[in-house]
């Protein structure tokens, strides 16, 4: 395997949607609250990340699914099925539970994102690992200086989607298109919220 082969597939794994839904919460929620707010965060992560890493590994295990990237996209609808109902009781839960406003803004944004991808996705290929990096990137330059996070940010955007392109997991559209609805679905969300 070459080298940049095997930079590809170490990005794909490592900033996979999974990993970035159940890391960025509770960082965060931290940043934004303290010790609190990573509690409310990793509540978030259970449900909005957990669940679907859960329902994805289950798949895989029993050969229903390729593999937790969800690579044959007719796969993808009960998986994304299970990430919506998950997203959902999040968020109920958060908001019920008076969660903080940026946590509660940033699972409505999840939700939101997979409202605009799932569709898509069930007619054409759409990078969902584009898609969940850029929205991370938004969250983040809601809580650091927004500036530098947007830069660093877009520089790690930028490696997740050339990854998904050389392991041929998507075509250059197809991750453009999951950065474009990531950042302009997460920023209008969180705007929405005034957060």
């Amino acid at each position: 395997m070459a080298g940049a082969d095997l930079v590809a597939r170490r990005v794909t794994d490592v900033m996979s949607p999974q990993v970035l839904v159940i890391a960025m919460p509770p960082v965060v929620g931290m940043i934004a609250h303290g010790w609190q707010g990573a509690l409310w965060g990793l509540l978030a992560s259970a449900l909005c990340g957990g669940v679907p890493a859960l329902v994805i590994a289950i798949g895989v295990r029993s050969g229903r699914l390729d593999s937790h990237h969800l690579v044959d996209r007719t796969r993808r609808r009960g998986p994304l099925l299970a990430a919506v109902a998950a997203v959902v009781a999040a968020l109920v839960l958060l908001a019920v539970l008076d969660a903080p406003t940026l946590l509660v803004a940033t699972v409505t944004a999840m939700l939101a994102a997979l409202a605009v991808t799932v569709p898509i996705t069930l007619a054409w290929k759409i990078s969902f690992h584009a898609a969940v990096s850029a929205g991370t990137v938004v969250v983040f330059a809601h809580v650091l200086p927004p500036v530098p996070t947007a830069v660093i940010g877009a520089a790690i955007v930028g490696l997740i989607c050339w990854a998904r392109v050389r392991v041929a997991h998507h075509t250059p559209a197809q991750v453009l298109a999951g950065a474009i609805v990531g950042t302009a679905v997460t920023w209008s969300t969180l705007a929405a919220f005034g957060v």
